[in-house]
């Protein structure tokens, strides 16, 4: 017998259905008769009959046909959602579909797998699970650590060891001893009580993210989970069955406890879940409609599921992934505004930059090398002020290579520890199945990602400041040599102004969102958890800051492209003009005022796809010229600061003009 799960007003009903020839319109009739009838005011209806609505699927939210036969329309156990006319949601209501639903319709099941140790993800692997792009699968190491570890818990509950979290309470009852008749009965309560976060649920991909991580912690073989508890975690993952999770209730110290105990609490069954196929809904729906069983607890598992910084790391890892793409973006985007402000390379010679040899440094300085005035890439624009009387230029393009280059070996430095986090155990107590017994201890502490991701917003931060003033730059006609807010008829056309406000209220919200997090810290659990990291909020903000940093940086590239129009015929250097082509490809040139926020979020789309984004088209040309320019690690000879040798040493080939000061 068919059945369906219909979303009502934010409750799912699920409805039989005898007679395959029933309508669509009967199924939504139905569901609404089930909900006024749990109703003891009959949802405000006097019959079903008044009530007027329709019906959309939960998956892509297509409209369907009320006269269709529910056999044609849909499949057994199919989500659809129904839409009741005049309804107006609470601020509370949970919508079947997350925003940006045309995503996740577009949604497919990946095929290929990544094989878990434990021991060897990558941030690009975490953030590529999270997209849905891989299934999970156990090495058979990993299977067998996973095994030992469990017989060491019960040994335990066999032999009525005390142990923390496995046979005594949490926390301030760590002194209780629970009878071995109600161990499963803790570890239930244990995550029913834990989920108490607040506020929006991750999205789908990051609580995939989460889930992946997860699984890869109690891969390791420390956390005393069950191997067939864990293949059923694995199995959910694998379907996108991916449990409500609020954003905020995480102090970070012990763990990461309120989000994973939401995580564990939709993997048994209670609370909701989402799948590209059914939307938000109940999660034991959820479960049953991809075939899968709700997780039940054993002893020390729902422990195991909720202890450690996978929320921290695993949004941390997402900002470290971000962070590097526009760090490599603002590079090009800052080569294009010093073409269009008509600035010079000088300040980019590989003397300077080796005298000085932060990693950070020389490779931006390297980046703006292959991308403006050479005897690789000849710029027209560059030629045109060869003989220019400025001396030096701004700062904010001649120290971007010590500016953007700290921000790289800042991400770095935090990649490098989002690298360990990740691999890392960071339950409480810990399973060493070699040595036969648990010992606790606080790898659980957020302590480090909580640091490093305050100390990656600050740095990545200074990418969006820096450009905010190049767009000041481009905007201001004193400073420019161009049209004042690149636009012609300036008065009648208002141009890039509040484009530029806009980026300079990013850049101020940063500098408040930078303060870090992790230097606050507030006692709970009646002192047992006395210090705290405040590493969930650093790992949210961080990515707010990127996000901002994103917008920034796009509106600075539309800046410097509109730039060039007023430059035009001359063109710039090939790799940059591909830039131009890329951007023109998704916005016009501004020729008088129009709706500007499509254009700015267009241009950040070219920032944050991978396919289709600025990097891409620029990376060719910056590794052909590595490939191909004259080793640049020449050392530095006591008389190359004079300023005929240094004119010898540029490494460019065209000198933009600029006389250096004396």
């Amino acid at each position: 017998m068919p059945r369906y799960t219909v979303h009502v007003r934010g409750e799912w009903l699920a409805v039989p259905c005898l007679n395959c020839t029933n309508t669509v319109g009967w199924l939504g009739k139905e569901a609404v008769r089930r909900y006024m009838k749990n109703k003891p005011d009959n949802g405000g209806f006097a019959s079903v009959e008044e009530v007027k609505f329709y019906i959309r699927r939960c998956k892509g939210l297509g409209l369907l046909d009320l006269e269709d036969t529910v056999e044609d329309a849909l499949e057994d156990n199919e989500f659809v959602e129904v839409v009741i006319e005049g309804d107006i949601m609470s601020p509370d209501f949970i919508p079947s579909q997350p925003e940006g639903v045309h995503l996740y319709s577009k949604y497919r099941e990946p095929e290929q797998y990544i094989s878990l140790d434990g021991n060897s993800l990558t941030t690009e692997d975490l953030v590529n699970l999270g997209k849905g792009l891989y299934k999970r699968k156990l090495t058979p190491k990993a299977e067998a650590k996973v095994k030992q570890s469990r017989e060491v818990i019960e040994r335990i509950v066999k032999e009525q060891t005390v142990v923390y979290g496995i046979t005594t309470g949490f926390g301030k009852f760590a002194r209780t001893v629970i009878p071995n008749s109600k161990l499963r009965e803790l570890q239930v309560n244990l995550v029913r009580s834990h989920s108490a976060g607040v506020g929006k649920p991750l999205t789908p991909e990051r609580s995939r993210m989460l889930l992946a991580l997860r699984i890869n912690v109690l891969a390791k073989g420390y956390s005393g989970i069950s191997l067939e508890t864990l293949q059923q975690v694995i199995e959910a993952f694998n379907a996108s069955c991916l449990p409500y999770i609020p954003e905020k209730g995480t102090v970070g110290a012990s763990g990461d406890l309120a989000p994973l105990s939401h995580l564990a609490l939709g993997l048994t069954g209670e609370g909701k879940m989402w799948s590209p196929k059914s939307g938000w809904a109940d999660a034991k729906y959820v479960l049953e409609a991809h075939g899968l069983r709700p997780i039940t607890l054993k002893p020390k598992e729902g422990l195991a599921l909720i202890n450690g910084t996978q929320m921290i790391t695993s949004l941390g890892c997402e900002a470290v992934e971000r962070a590097s793409a526009i760090a490599r973006q603002a590079d090009i985007i800052a080569a294009l505004t010093l073409e269009v402000l008509k600035g010079t390379t000088r300040a980019f010679d590989t003397d300077i930059h080796a005298v000085r040899p932060h990693r950070g440094q020389a490779e931006v300085a390297f980046r703006f090398r292959s991308l403006l005035d050479s005897d690789h890439h000849p710029s027209e624009i560059a030629e045109s002020h060869r003989f220019c009387d400025r001396v030096q230029d701004a700062y904010t393009m001649r120290c971007c290579p010590q500016v953007h280059g700290v921000v790289n070996d800042t991400i770095a430095f935090v990649k490098d520890i989002m690298t360990t986090e990740i691999n890392s155990a960071t339950d409480n107590p810990m399973v060493f199945a070699e040595r036969a017994e648990t010992i606790s201890g606080g790898n659980f502490h957020g302590e480090y990602p909580a640091k490093a991701l305050d100390y990656l917003a600050i740095g990545v931060h200074e990418l969006a400041a820096i450009s905010e003033r190049r767009i000041e730059r481009l905007c201001n006609p004193s400073l420019s040599e161009l049209p004042a807010f690149l636009v012609t008829e300036g008065g009648l056309n208002s141009g890039f102004m509040i484009a530029h406000c806009t980026a300079a209220a990013l850049v101020s919200e940063n500098k408040a969102l930078c303060h870090p997090s992790s230097v606050d810290s507030l006692s709970t659990s009646a002192a047992t958890e006395d210090h705290v990291s405040m590493g969930g909020w650093a790992a949210r903000k961080a990515l707010r800051v990127i996000e901002h940093v994103e917008q920034v940086l796009a509106i600075e590239l539309l800046a410097a492209c509109q730039g060039i129009e007023f430059l035009r015929p001359l063109k710039t250097t090939t790799p940059l003009e591909k830039v131009y082509d890329l951007v023109r490809s998704v916005v016009r040139p501004w020729m008088k005022d129009r709706f500007m926020a499509p254009d700015i979020e267009a241009a950040h789309r070219l920032l944050v796809e991978q396919k289709a984004s600025v990097w891409e088209v620029a990376k060719p040309y910056i590794e052909k010229y590595r490939r191909e320019h004259i080793p640049e690690s020449r050392p530095i000879s006591p008389t190359a600061f004079s300023l005929g040798s240094l004119e010898m040493n540029t490494g460019v080939g065209h000198d933009c003009g600029h006389q250096d000061e004396l």
